[in-house]
């Protein structure tokens, strides 16, 4: 199933990412939130949220984003899908 994400591509898919298919990592802030964003071997992106709620949480993205104002809409996207309450995307 896929569901498009603003602007028309795929939205966020949350989880723990797989650290053993990843790359070198750096650090993103965006809007107080610190995001680790890590290349995979499929040429998307893991982004594990490091001041998060609850540890490893975060979600990935294919094919990765070009630039960095990308990557900070795709964290601003999974972030409007918390639930405060919980850290985790919002139930239905």
């Amino acid at each position: 199933m896929d569901v498009l994400g603003e602007g028309g591509g795929r939205a966020a898919v949350p989880g723990i990412a797989r650290v053993e298919d990843a790359g070198p990592a750096v650090q993103l802030e965006c809007d107080g939130e610190i995001f680790e964003l890590r290349p995979d071997k499929f040429g998307g992106t893991h982004y594990t949220w490091l001041n998060g709620p609850n540890p490893g949480y975060g979600f990935s993205v294919s094919p990765t984003a070009d630039d960095i104002e990308q990557h900070r809409t795709n964290i601003r996207d999974f972030l409007l899908m918390i639930d405060p309450r919980t850290g985790y995307i919002k139930e239905d």
